[in-house]
């Protein structure tokens, strides 16, 4: 039986609590970076749900070249926003749609206040109608669920009241 000499036994026990607080530190920077108010991407309450109407298939509003997934709805979106003089970022798009739909275009959020006032929030950016039909782009569908349409509204609606979607750090 060999021997462990004490010099690599600290130095494998270091190792292992190095990889110990740095899986802890992840899952408490998760814990910390998670939103406190609730978002229509979390799990429903109890009484409450987060449906998923039928998806509008519309999709091939606006620039070219867009592909049906979170991706190109991102980059369809960017284009038209450049081209409106919209200001934003991809990735200030993407932090925003995980945040509030997962992704998910289909998202509605049955029960916030919005939607106790009959007017629940919809799409990737979980927008209101009201709001949508206040901020929608030309050259979009005329959809809160068209994903292209639903960002680039959302992100109209960010640059007027935070000067950009990428300002937006919680539920606006």
């Amino acid at each position: 039986m060999t021997a462990i000499t004490t010099p690599r036994r600290l130095a494998r026990l270091r190792s292992l609590a190095l990889t110990g607080i740095a899986t802890t530190g992840a899952a408490a920077a998760a814990i910390t970076l998670m939103p406190a108010s609730a978002h229509a991407a979390e799990a429903p309450r109890t009484a409450h749900s987060v449906t998923a109407p039928a998806r509008d298939t519309h999709t091939g509003s606006g620039a070219a070249g867009a592909t049906n997934s979170l991706d190109g709805w991102i980059k369809k979106s960017l284009a038209i926003m450049k081209a409106q003089g919209i200001p934003g970022s991809y990735e200030g798009l993407h932090r925003n749609i995980m945040r509030e739909s997962g992704g998910n275009p289909s998202a509605q959020n049955n029960w916030d206040v919005n939607a106790q006032k009959g007017i629940p929030s919809k799409g990737l950016l979980q927008v209101i109608d009201p709001t949508f039909n206040a901020y929608h782009v030309a050259g979009t569908a005329h959809s809160v669920t068209d994903p292209v349409a639903n960002i680039t509204a959302a992100a109209n609606y960010a640059a007027h009241r935070y000067g950009s979607i990428d300002n937006v750090n919680s539920a606006y």
